[in-house]
């Protein structure tokens, strides 16, 4: 069996900013402090780590109680910031994950660093969620290689038995998406679909590098040899 990870901003769906505007209103609802997070890096990381960062520029400490209360009001107030941003699935995904879901020989699952109920809310949003059984999330984790781990003993757990990681293929937008799957011994297909440039991506070493996902055929056909 192949298994397919993917990342979901930059790479399945550009949410528009919607999902940097709902933190910056969950941390004003959550703790009455206006909270930019310009100048707080976002791509790849999880939401756990840039929640982090929000919490110490504002002085907060960055405790269970502290995060309940963030993750609270962040996904209340996702769904509208998904309803009023102008975002989009990204040219070819659909086409994509349908061809995938017509195999018999492929498990598509998710390695995000969004929350687990962020991600359901955003792919549902945009009408992807069916395709998705599985997943790696960024609720507990800091590191994107520590959410590789948890999604490879989703896959794990999943298809009831061990996987041969060297078929496990990571589809992400970002360098940290291939470190990450080099982290479980997985391949790495690095997408300019996102917010980093093709040569940045290039120098990551990913196993298969693209411009977009307007054509699956490259991936298909790396996935049939």
């Amino acid at each position: 069996m192949l298994v397919c990870l993917f990342d979901i901003d930059g790479t399945l769906l550009s949410s528009g900013g919607a999902g940097k505007a709902a933190m910056e209103q969950g941390m004003a609802t959550a703790f009455g402090v206006p909270a930019s997070a310009e100048g707080i890096p976002f791509s790849g990381r999880t939401d756990r780590a840039i929640v982090r960062d929000l919490f110490s520029r504002r002085g907060i400490a960055d405790s269970p109680e502290n995060w309940s209360r963030f993750v609270s009001a962040y996904l209340r107030h996702l769904p509208l910031c998904l309803t009023t941003h102008d975002g989009k699935v990204l040219p070819g995904i659909e086409c994509l994950l349908e061809m995938l879901q017509e195999r018999g020989d492929v498990a598509v699952g998710l390695l995000t660093g969004n929350l687990r109920e962020g991600a359901r809310l955003k792919l549902g949003h945009y009408g992807l969620f069916e395709h998705f059984a599985f997943g790696g999330f960024g609720d507990r984790h800091f590191q994107r290689d520590d959410v590789a781990r948890e999604a490879l003993a989703e896959v794990q757990r999943h298809l009831n038995c061990g996987v041969d990681c060297s078929r496990v293929w990571v589809i992400g937008d970002t360098p940290l998406d291939v470190q990450c799957a080099r982290a479980i011994g997985a391949r790495a297909v690095a997408v300019a679909s996102g917010w980093t440039s093709l040569d940045d991506l290039a120098a990551a070493k990913p196993d298969l590098l693209l411009q977009s996902l307007c054509d699956p055929a490259p991936l298909l056909n790396l996935l049939s040899a």
